[in-house]
């Protein structure tokens, strides 16, 4: 999983990691859930030549609809409209894009999924960080406890409208559903932190840091795009120069994790043999 602010080139390094594992054989997923995503658009040029083991997936709005509705959507409506009157159609397109973390969730749920089934030997998945996503994990736990200590509306709220199944029962499957999702964003995914050596970018690590640490998830690497390394001008000279305290500071405070440093490449990354020489610096040689 990569994750990072915006403009750091977080689907760049996915891209190359995704493809460095499909050149090697191995079937491999690339999933992209960026509102604006742009995977499938790094992968073309017009050499183009994408290895047969590689898949790639851009999931918006709409499938992020058509997976809730089959999955879990009633369910979870069936609890909500217990408190409100509203319409499915209108309660799907509310939780899907006014509260957008919901449907990051039920992407976890989805790769979780993808990954049981074993079609995959990896999955890539380019997301946005996960501060939202994970305080939302919680929501059907937090509900639970809202509604135990509040009887006498409970009282009123025992079954739900259309299933009739007990409010608290479709709370207790949707609180382990969300229970099942963590445990496997803990034990069974690697989290990569992109980043790049500016004062903004290396500002917010700490606090994407502290937000997964509430979660006991742990960051395995820091990839530092964009650095200078061959400063053969006065502008790039420059550019090093404001660029070494930031390296430092990453170095000095994420110590005990690998940290790997792309260099600010000439051009733009597109198109698969660009591609290639990212995931030789990311995986040192590579295939």
């Amino acid at each position: 999983m990569f994750t990072g602010k915006g403009g750091v080139g977080k689907t760049t390094c996915a891209a190359a990691t995704a493809l460095y594992h499909a050149s090697g054989g191995e079937a491999t997923l690339a999933i992209s859930t960026d509102a604006t995503p742009s995977l499938s658009h790094i992968f073309k040029s017009e050499d183009n030549n994408i290895p047969t083991s590689l898949s790639i997936r851009e999931i918006g709005e709409t499938e992020i609809r058509q997976m809730w509705d089959e999955k879990f959507g009633r369910e979870v409506y069936e609890v909500f409209s217990a408190f409100v009157d509203i319409e499915y159609e209108d309660f799907v397109e509310f939780m899907t894009s006014v509260l957008p973390g919901l449907g990051e969730e039920f992407m976890v749920d989805y790769i979780r999924e993808q990954s049981r089934k074993g079609v995959f030997q990896n999955i890539v998945w380019d997301t946005a960080p996960l501060g939202q996503t994970l305080s939302l994990l919680a929501t059907p736990a937090l509900l639970g406890n809202h509604l135990k200590m509040a009887p006498r509306i409970y009282s009123r709220l025992k079954v739900g409208k259309s299933s009739r199944e007990p409010v608290l029962g479709i709370l207790k499957r949707w609180e382990v559903l969300s229970a099942e999702n963590m445990e496997f964003l803990r034990n069974e995914v690697n989290f990569t932190m992109v980043t790049i050596p500016e004062a903004l970018a290396v500002a917010q690590l700490e606090g994407v840091f502290r937000e997964l640490g509430k979660y006991n998830l742990s960051v395995k690497r820091i990839i530092i795009n964009n650095v200078v390394k061959e400063p053969d001008s006065a502008f790039l000279k420059t550019r090093a120069e404001q660029q070494r305290g930031y390296l430092n500071h990453i170095r000095d405070n994420y110590s005990s994790l690998e940290i790997v440093e792309l260099p600010m490449f000439p051009r733009e990354i597109k198109g698969i043999q660009q591609l290639r020489e990212v995931h030789k610096i990311l995986f040192q040689g590579g295939i």
